[in-house]
């Protein structure tokens, strides 16, 4: 059975829908058909607001006539239909927003006064409709406004429907009973409803308030200020407060801004971006705001109470985007504001931000957190904030005078300005990668200007407050052109050596970008000269020059426009030619640039990153990051930024770095660590390794492969091996010092320096190897030609003819080892003595590391010994004499390339620990084989007629 309440409100909705259709027809309808004229914009505004409330009127009637439907359907058949079943309980929240739109609609009309403006249009109209309406609303006043009228007309109704709905909705929860299924839809509905009367009553107030505002303001300011969906929620007329330092006149709290009245001026601050801090006493509050921070004053504390707590509500509501329900500072939300929250705002102060529009994060008035900064001219900025300021990765486009053009600064900026590492591709697309203070290239970078450009040059090094200055190399690819040394204001100062492409070489002292005074000139045939210069590198005055004879020219050298160098000095010619090994110290740079000074820049991020304690968020801006190409900088700032990895994910993965390095201490599995970091580009240790390769490959790569600068690449790979050593301890000491262990005791050298040879050089000379293999070959091109020579020689000899003329005692020779066909002699057999020595030795050329070009070396002394004992029958160890002649042999069928240069990369990257020892007598041995082979061309072409004997052996 239905209860009577089920019928009555039926009754209700039956008569609620039939008062909004009567209202349709007698208040809609005229009021829409009379449009505003074309030069009212006001009168626009109005309809369109009216439009609205028609629009919510229709859907509130929608509404109704659904519930009505459900009503009927239920008293139809109670027994089938449950009480669940009624609209106004299974879908109470759908009702209650349909009621809360009209709400809003209505009160936008009262807020402005719609209505009084469209009744002034149609008067005698309405005038007449005066009795029609008095049919629909109980003790309307005959003398009251046609507007009033319609006030009442659009409220009434609605009023008295949601009364009765709590009503009816509350004594049907009383009928249902405490364990009816439906009872707690049935209270749920009612107190939404009691909820809506409150709502509706605080609204009713606020657009009133709103309303008769507005006649007060001047129209200047009712036009700045007034909107249909602002509400007033506090006046400092009714309730007095002082502003301090601002003073002003009058105080308008809205729902969506706090206005200061100032005379003319009015200050309007979005509530969104308003903070509420309490006073020390009970008479003051303050309020902070982007550009401006007061404080309010009242003699009476408890008016101040209602300003700091509806101002505190206000904000709480703007942030939330959305009314309070009920009312002002009620619901499940928070009542306190929070401090982090983000927005948009246009700065108006003098300043690098005027007129800029931030929109992002903030943090007590000021931009904190991720953000974009728009200024007028087109310039952008993306990124992290702090108190107010660039902080952290940032992205700035500059955009230039030219269509289309910008510069790009991928950077990372502390308190304003660039600092740290950044990437910043410029209109005249040079590309700079490198470090910054103070928003000036400052530390280590590389700057490049575009292949096409008219001078394109590239410079690796050092900068200080925007100019290069101290050690750095630059290189003029148009005029072939390398320059290693120092730097100063921007120019070339200080000592320095210039390669070029023709392969000869200046080492002396320049000033503003010349070499001035005495200086040293090396040709590529290694003529050499000593003497002074002209700036534009003329021989000029008193100097000598030595030839590769060994001749000697010493006197004055000048030039003519138009007929060449002269000299006028002694001619020597009766020194002997100079030993080829005496050129090759003839190496530049070494002394004039102390190897652990050049890189400083690179080493001291890396140690200040350590310093800092190796923290996630500085790990981008110490050390570096990488793009691959220069290409993804011209892509939008968005990609740059998801492109990078968050800071707490930098910050995580550093941890398990550490503790990785606390897991492999023992020596093997150090290495093995060690190997790992090194290989991986996200590493410290592996993003430090790959910026000493770009370095190393801008000084000695292409032009700078000259074989006057092996000495100083060795030492410089040396070097690296050295501090990334350093920096392993460096970034060990840190994961102890964070598991709370004691550090490690410092090394002495000796023991650092075997821990750099036998752990890290292997595992970095790979890096290097190629640049600086490069210039060994170049250094020792005229030994390894002889070599050659020598090798091509003795290659035309079968094995049992060679063993014989490189004295090689007859019982040692391997003949077991000769398989002899039909009609075949020994005298003509090739490459099948010692062949397992041979194939041995060939394998020193498939490593670069020198422990294993020994270790091969060894292998292959053993493969000799082993075959001459199997020729004996017993074990048999090799003396010197018997093995030179061996180990030649082997050498000469092993027949490997560059040999010279090979031997001495060994012997300049050999572990000091094997001086002296067995690697170090082999190493001796093969050196002696090396020059012995180079010899044996003069001696090939004196040997007697009876080697071309075809007899057998």
């Amino acid at each position: 059975m239905c209860s009577p309440e089920e019928a009555a409100l039926l009754r209700l909705e039956e008569v609620f829908s039939a008062t909004l259709a009567r209202i349709n027809s007698l208040v809609f309808q005229p009021l829409l058909e009379a449009g505003p004229e074309a030069s009212d914009p006001w009168g626009r505004e109005c309809l369109q607001l009216l439009q609205q409330l028609h629009s919510s009127s229709q859907q509130l009637w929608d509404v109704t006539e659904e519930s009505l439907h459900s009503l009927r359907e239920r008293l139809r058949r109670p027994e089938a239909v449950g009480l669940e079943s009624l609209l106004l309980l299974q879908s109470a929240d759908r009702v209650l927003q349909v009621h809360l739109e009209y709400i809003e609609s209505y009160t936008c009309c009262v807020a402005v006064q719609a209505f009084q403006k469209a009744v002034k249009r149609r008067s005698e109209y309405w005038r007449g409709q005066r009795k029609a309406l008095r049919q629909v609303l109980s003790g309307l006043s005959s003398e009251g406004s046609v507007g009033t009228a319609l006030l009442q007309a659009l409220r009434q109704p609605l009023a008295h429907h949601v009364q009765q709905y709590v009503l009816l909705l509350l004594s049907l929860g009383d009928t249902v009973g405490e364990c009816h299924p439906t009872r707690k839809l049935v209270i749920h509905a009612a107190s939404l409803f009691g909820d809506l009367q409150s709502f509706m009553r605080q609204e009713l107030d606020q657009a009133t308030a709103t309303q008769a505002l507005w006649p007060t303001l001047s129209s200047r300011l009712r036009d700045v200020l007034c909107t249909p969906a602002r509400r007033l929620l506090q006046d400092s007329q009714d309730v007095p407060v002082t502003v301090t330092p601002l003073r002003a006149e009058r105080v308008l709290l809205f729902d969506d801004a706090l206005v200061l009245l100032q005379g003319h001026n009015t200050h309007t601050f979005d509530l969104k971006l308003v903070w509420v801090e309490p006073g020390q006493d009970r008479c003051t509050f303050h309020l902070l705001t982007p550009e401006e921070e007061f404080s309010f004053c009242s003699k009476d504390p408890q008016g101040l109470v209602v300003w700091q707590w509806k101002v505190t509500q206000a904000v709480c509501q703007a942030l939330r985007g959305k009314k309070d329900f009920p009312v002002l500072g009620a619901g499940l939300e928070p009542s306190e504001p929070p401090t982090c929250r983000c927005g948009a705002y246009t700065f108006r102060a003098e300043g690098r931000f005027c007129q800029a529009t931030y929109e992002g994060e903030w943090y007590w008035g000021r931009p904190h957190g991720k953000g974009t900064l728009k200024w007028p001219d087109g310039q952008n900025h993306v990124g992290d904030f702090c108190q107010g300021l660039e902080h952290g990765f940032g992205i700035r486009l500059v955009p230039q005078a030219s269509e289309d053009k910008f510069d790009c600064y991928k950077c990372h900026w502390r308190e304003g300005s660039m600092c740290g590492y950044g990437i910043c591709e410029y209109s005249t697309s040079e590309v700079y990668k490198g470090y910054f203070q103070e928003g000036l290239r400052h530390g280590f970078g590389v700057l490049e200007s575009a292949p096409q450009a008219p001078r394109p040059l590239r410079y690796t090094g050092h900068w200080e407050r925007g100019q290069r200055s101290g050690y750095g190399v630059e290189e003029d690819s148009d005029r072939g052109e390398r320059y290693i040394g120092m730097w100063q204001a921007d120019q070339r100062y200080g000592p320095g050596v210039m390669v070029t492409q023709a392969g000869v070489c200046y080492q002396g002292t320049f000033q503003a970008d010349k070499m001035v005074g005495p200086g040293i000139l090396l040709s590529d045939d290694d003529s050499l000269y000593e003497g002074t210069f002209t700036r534009d590198l003329t021989l000029v005055g008193k100097g000598k020059v030595t030839f590769p004879n060994g001749f000697t020219l010493e006197g004055s050298f000048g030039s003519v426009s138009g007929r060449g160098l002269h000299t006028q000095g002694v001619l020597d010619t009766a020194a002997l030619p100079p030993d080829p090994s005496s050129t090759c110290k003839r190496q530049l740079g070494q002394g004039v640039f102390p190897v652990e000074s050049r890189w400083q820049g690179v080493y001291g991020a890396f140690r200040d990153f350590v310093r800092a304690g190796c923290p996630g968020d500085l790990r981008e801006a110490l050390l570096g990051f990488h793009v691959q190409s220069s290409r993804e900088l011209r892509k939008s700032q968005e990609y740059l930024c998801c492109e990078r990895t968050c800071p707490e994910d930098q910050a995580g993965r550093m941890e398990d770095l550490l503790e990785e390095l606390l897991q492999h201490r023992e020596p093997e599995a150090l290495q093995q660590c060690l190997r790992k970091a090194l290989s991986n580009s996200l590493h410290p240790l592996g993003k430090l390794l790959r910026t000493l390769m770009l370095t190393f490959q801008a000084t000695y790569a292409g032009i700078g492969a000259n074989k006057h600068l092996q000495g100083l690449a060795q030492e410089e790979v040396k070097q690296h091996a050295q501090e990334l050593w350093a920096a392993y301890r460096g970034l060990l000491q840190v994961a102890l010092q964070r598991k709370g262990q004691a550090p490690e005791e410092d090394e002495d050298a000796e023991t650092r320096d075997l821990r750099v040879h036998s752990l890290v050089l292997p595992l970095v000379l790979p890096s290097f190897y190629s640049e600086l293999f490069t210039l060994y070959l170049l250094l020792h091109e005229r030994e390894d030609s002889l070599y050659s020579q020598g090798i091509t020689h003795l290659s035309l000899f079968p094995d049992t003819r060679l063993l014989e003329f490189l004295d090689v005692q007859k019982h040692l020779w391997p003949l077991k080892d000769l398989t002899l066909t039909t009609n075949q002699r020994y005298s003509l057999v090739r490459d099948k003595c010692f062949l397992s020595a041979t194939e041995c030795l060939q394998k020193m050329i498939t490593t670069v590391d020198p422990r294993e070009k020994l270790e091969v070396l060894e292998r292959t002394y053993g493969e000799i010994e082993a075959t001459v004992s199997r020729v004996l029958g017993r074990e048999h160890k090799l003396p010197m004499d018997d093995l030179l002649p061996l180990l030649i042999y082997v050498v000469s069928r092993a027949q490997i390339q560059h040999l010279g240069a090979e031997i001495h990369l060994i012997r300049d990257m050999m572990d000091p620990l094997h001086t002296g020892g067995l690697y170090d007598f082999l190493l001796t041995a093969l050196e002696s084989c090396y020059e012995h082979i180079q010899k044996e061309d003069m001696r090939l072409h004196r040997l007697p007629s009876r080697w071309s004997s075809r007899e057998p052996w």
